[in-house]
Formats: C-alpha cells, sequence, structure tokens
C-alpha cells in the first residue's frame, strides 16, 4: 500500500461522518476485501483516495436497495455481472417488501382501531347482524369500563380480524345456544345433569369469541347475567326465569370442577 500525507486521502472517520457509515461498517468492509483504503501514512494510518471513496459511494446505494454484500462485490468486481438484471431482480423483492409492509400497516390499523372501537362494523351492519335490540353504544361502553383489562385487549385482537361474516357466525352461534338454553329450561333438564354440564362447555365455546373464558370468570358472568337488569331482560325475553337458571346451571358445573361458586373470582 503506497505511503502519503494526510492531505492525499481521508481517514476512517472523515470516511463515516461523509457517507453516514459506521466506522466498524468500514473496518469490516476493509478485513473482507470489499472495499479498502488505498494508502497508509508514515504513522501506518489508513486512508481512502476518492476512487476509494466512490467505491464506498456505490456500496451505500446497493446495500440501502438490499443487496447483500457478497452480491455487491460481484456487481463492482465483475465485468460479466448483469447488474441490471440485479438491480430488477432486487426491485421485484423491493416491491413485495413493500406490498407486505402496506398489509401489515393495514392490519396495524385495524388492530388500533379494535382496540380503540372494539367493533369494527358499522352501525347498519351491527343491527343486520345482532339485530334490532342491539344498541350500537355498547361497545364504547364495554370500552370505557373494560378498556385496561386484559379480556378487552384479547377481544380487540379477536376483532380485529372480523368482518361481518365472521361475526354473523359469532351472532348464529349465539342466538343457538340462547334457543338451546331455553328448550333445555323447558324439558326440565336439571342443574348438575350431564345435558346442562354440556350446555355449559358450549357457553364457553361460544363466549371464546370474545375471550378466552375460564370457569371462575364463567361463574362471575352467570351471576352477572341475573343480576344486571340488560341482560337480565335479555334471557327472560327467552324464556321466563331463563337468567336465574343459566345461573344456576353454571354454579352446578362449577361445582364439579372443584369451584365454589361463592367464592370464585375473575381469573
Amino acid at each position: 500500500m503506497p505511503d502519503a500525507t494526510d492531505a492525499d486521502g481521508l481517514t476512517v472517520g472523515q470516511v463515516s461522518t461523509r457517507l453516514g457509515v459506521t466506522v466498524r461498517a468500514l473496518h469490516h468492509w476493509d478485513e473482507i476485501g470489499l472495499a479498502r483504503p488505498s494508502l497508509r501514512t508514515a504513522a501506518g494510518y489508513r486512508l481512502y483516495t476518492a476512487g476509494d471513496v466512490e467505491r464506498l459511494h456505490r456500496i451505500v446505494v446497493y446495500r440501502e436497495i438490499g443487496l447483500g454484500l457478497d452480491r455487491i462485490r460481484i456487481v463492482l468486481d465483475d465485468s460479466t455481472a448483469d447488474v441490471a438484471g440485479a438491480l430488477r431482480a432486487q426491485r421485484t423483492q423491493v416491491a413485495e417488501r413493500i406490498d407486505r409492509l402496506e398489509r401489515l400497516s393495514a392490519g396495524l390499523d385495524r388492530m388500533i382501531e379494535a382496540h380503540e372501537r372494539g367493533l369494527l362494523l358499522t352501525v347498519e351492519q351491527q343491527a343486520a347482524i345482532f339485530g334490532p335490540r342491539w344498541d350500537p353504544d355498547w361497545p364504547a361502553q364495554a370500552r370505557r369500563r373494560y378498556g385496561e383489562t386484559t379480556q378487552w385487549q384479547q377481544y380487540a385482537e379477536r376483532s380485529a380480524s372480523r368482518g361481518p361474516e365472521e361475526w354473523q357466525a359469532v351472532s348464529d352461534a349465539t342466538a343457538d345456544l340462547d334457543r338451546a338454553l331455553g328448550d333445555a329450561m323447558d324439558a326440565g333438564v336439571a342443574p348438575g345433569s350431564p345435558e346442562a354440564n354440556q350446555l355449559v362447555e358450549r357457553h364457553r365455546e361460544v363466549f371464546a369469541s370474545y375471550f378466552p373464558l375460564t370457569r371462575q370468570m364463567q361463574v362471575c358472568l352467570g351471576r352477572t347475567f341475573e343480576a344486571d337488569p340488560g341482560f337480565a331482560a335479555h334471557y327472560d325475553s327467552i324464556r321466563t326465569g331463563l337468567a336465574a337458571w343459566f345461573r344456576r346451571i353454571i354454579d352446578a358445573s362449577a361445582r364439579t370442577h372443584g369451584i365454589d361458586p361463592d367464592t370464585a373470582t375473575w381469573q
């Protein structure tokens, strides 16, 4: 390597500043022979000539568009390399990456909106899916009440991936369960019986459309179904007394799993 004065070239630090490349990267490129400084001072410091800096500039450009160092070496050093072909291939990869990022961005937008709104349906869609008794303000009320809970986050994550068809399936499954509960009550199904316990398990499965429901949490929900005027009115509109009967079959099922309904907590 020729000797030179400091005026003949640029130091590693100067090149790092000029090109926006770390000194560590420059040292690495030097070590692997991709871009070595052509000069060295009498004191042994490495210096980059104008030609060296031009090569480094091209390396930076190619690296920014995603070419790997091995591919960059071929483009720079192999006179037979199809540079345009390599760049076209890289452009295709960039376009595919942009498409993935755009889809990711759209997914993030839906996730953010789901965390803020809960239900990503128009008022008209909600009425069509959940029926005329549905109040479109209920999701906002739930957000204000439960927005900081783990269960709201789980619900939002499920909601973000659902459109009208998926919500219609949830609504249909819920309606089918409500009918089955009413029919079982009419048939005199006793709390704690296999038929009643099966309905309780079915409720947990249907409710998992919103968030995972433990048996203790289900007991708490059963009490809410009976005590809350809105929930009680819903179930009692299906069959008079259904809210209280539903709570009793949930409690009986919990006991078969070693849970005392009187001490159950939201966990």
